[in-house]
C-alpha cells in the first residue's frame, strides 16, 4: 500500500471513531493496512510527529524492540485538517481526470 494512502486511512479511520471512546485500532491496524507491524509503527510515529494524531506511546525495551501504546489515540486539529486538504485536492483531481477524457 502506498504509504500517503495509509496516513489517510489511518486519520480517515480516527476521524469516524471520533464518537466512539477509543478508536478501533484493528480497523486501521498493520493486518487492516497489509502492512509490516514495523511500518505501521512508523506511520503512528511519524504522524505523532508531525501532530496528525496524539495519545501513542512508543518505547524501546532493553533489546531495541518497539513497543506501542495507541489505547488513547486521537486525531488531532492538524490531521483533520489534512483529510479536509487531501479530500479537497482528490475531488479536483478527479475532476481535472474527468474533464480531460471529454477532451479530444
Amino acid at each position: 500500500m502506498d504509504n500517503f494512502k495509509a496516513v489517510y486511512k489511518i486519520l480517515t479511520q480516527l476521524e469516524k471513531d471520533m464518537d466512539r471512546e477509543y478508536a478501533d485500532v484493528d480497523k486501521f491496524g498493520p493486518g487492516a493496512l497489509c502492512v509490516s507491524e514495523q511500518r505501521w509503527m512508523r506511520y503512528l510515529e511519524m504522524m505523532g510527529d508531525c501532530g496528525y494524531i496524539k495519545g501513542v506511546v512508543i518505547k524501546r525495551d532493553i533489546t531495541g524492540t518497539r513497543n506501542i501504546d495507541c489505547r488513547n489515540i486521537q486525531i488531532t486539529l492538524k490531521g483533520l485538517e489534512y483529510l479536509q486538504e487531501n479530500s479537497i485536492m482528490r475531488k479536483i483531481y478527479k475532476a481535472a481526470v474527468g474533464i480531460s477524457d471529454l477532451i479530444p
